[in-house]
C-alpha cells in the first residue's frame, strides 16, 4: 500500500520525527564520500542533512508519494536527488554505503522482501541504519482509531479496511533480520515518548500522516469530516496531561546491520 501525503503540511507537523532522525544522523561515522539510500524520505529535510554531510558523496532520497516528493525535490542539489519510487519495489545491486530510514518503514509491511532487497543494494561493508514505530507504538491514537472504526455510523464503512502499520516487537523483527545473515547486527524497541505543546501540534500531526489512509477509505467527505472530528475529539480528550500539553507513547524498532 502507498498513500499520498501533504509534504508542506507534514514539513510543519513532524517535529518529533525530525528530532529522531538528526539523533541517527549524528550516530553515523562518515567519511563525505557515501552513497546513501534514504527510504520514505519524506519532505526530504534529513535527506538534505545528509547530503551536506558528505559533499563527495551522493544521497538519493525516495518516498511513494507525490506529495511528499514535490516538497523535497525543492532541496535538491549538486549531490542530492529524490525519486518518486515505492519502497518495497527497489532493484539495486551493490550501490549503497548506507541505507538510511525514519521513521517511514511501519508503513511497508513486507520487510521480508525489504530486508533482501536493501542487502542486495549495498555495497560490501555497507550499512543499513533504520528507526520505525514498533511494538506499542502510538498506542492512544491506535485505541481512538480503533474505537471509532467500530461506532455503528462508521464500521460498515471499514468493511476490507488493512489497518496501514507494520509494528512489529524485538524478537519478531530480528528473526526476520537473522534470516539475511547481516556480518554485524544490533535491534533494540526503544521509548521515545513525547509531548505535544498544544492542541494544534498534535492535530497537525494526526492529519499529516496519520489519520490519512481511515480519511482515504472513506468515500463522502462530510463523513470523512466527521470520522475526522471523532477521533481529533476522542485524542484530545484521552492525551491530555495535567500541564496541558498532550501526551503519545512512540516505540522505535532501530536497526542497523553491516552487509
Amino acid at each position: 500500500m502507498s498513500f499520498n501525503f501533504d509534504g508542506d503540511k507534514y514539513q510543519k507537523a513532524s517535529k518529533h520525527q525530525k528530532e529522531w532522525g538528526t539523533e541517527i544522523i549524528a550516530e553515523l561515522k562518515l567519511n563525505g564520500n557515501e552513497a546513501i539510500l534514504d527510504l520514505g524520505c519524506g519532505d526530504g529535510v534529513l535527506t538534505h542533512h545528509l547530503a551536506q554531510l558528505v559533499p563527495n558523496g551522493k544521497v538519493l532520497g525516495i518516498d511513494a508519494s507525490i506529495g511528499m516528493i514535490e516538497t523535497a525535490k525543492q532541496k535538491s542539489g549538486q549531490n542530492l536527488s529524490f525519486a518518486l519510487m515505492d519502497i518495497i519495489t527497489i532493484d539495486f545491486t551493490n550501490e549503497f554505503d548506507i541505507i538510511f530510514s525514519n521513521a517511514a518503514l511501519h508503513w511497508v509491511k513486507d520487510h521480508k522482501s525489504l530486508l533482501a532487497r536493501c542487502k542486495k543494494a549495498l555495497k560490501l561493508n555497507g550499512v543499513i541504519r533504520w528507526s520505525f514505530g514498533g511494538y506499542g507504538n502510538c498506542s492512544n491514537l491506535n485505541e481512538a482509531l480503533i474505537t471509532a472504526i467500530e461506532m455503528p455510523e462508521y464500521k460498515k464503512l471499514f468493511v476490507g479496511f488493512e489497518w496501514p502499520w507494520y509494528m512489529p516487537d524485538k524478537d519478531e523483527y530480528a528473526e526476520l533480520v537473522r534470516c539475511e545473515s547481516f556480518r554485524e547486527c544490533e535491534i533494540s524497541l526503544d521509548n521515545a515518548d513525547r509531548h505535544f505543546a498544544n492542541s494544534e501540534e498534535l492535530i497537525k500531526w494526526i492529519d499529516q500522516p496519520c489519520i490519512v489512509p481511515f480519511l482515504d477509505y472513506i468515500g463522502k467527505e462530510k463523513t470523512k469530516n466527521e470520522f475526522r472530528y471523532t477521533v481529533i475529539t476522542k485524542m484530545l480528550e484521552k492525551t491530555l496531561c495535567n500541564d496541558n500539553t498532550y501526551f503519545e507513547t512512540f516505540r522505535r524498532m532501530n536497526l542497523m546491520a553491516v552487509k
